[in-house]
């Protein structure tokens, strides 16, 4: 998939579960969307919470170091 283009709603679950997949193994990754969709859970106010209280410059420099110390190596793509 090209980082520009749109993506279809099939084409960004089908790499999302892959990448679910990935990290969490099958049988795992079926219990994370079982447990999403049984909560309820609102990853957009999860995050809100989290980062609420952090500067743009802190967010920045924890992303920055976050991704110096943690390479993407997975199969998973990128869209």
């Amino acid at each position: 998939m090209d980082n520009g283009a749109m993506n279809s709603s099939a084409e960004i679950i089908d790499a999302g579960f892959a990448c679910l997949v990935e990290k969490l193994g099958i049988i795992n990754a079926e219990r994370f969307i079982t447990i999403i969709n049984r909560e309820g859970f609102d990853y957009t106010e999860w995050r809100r919470t989290l980062f609420d209280n952090m500067t743009v410059e802190k967010f920045e420099e924890a992303a920055v170091e976050y991704d110096r110390s943690h390479p993407y190596t997975g199969k998973g793509k990128r869209i």
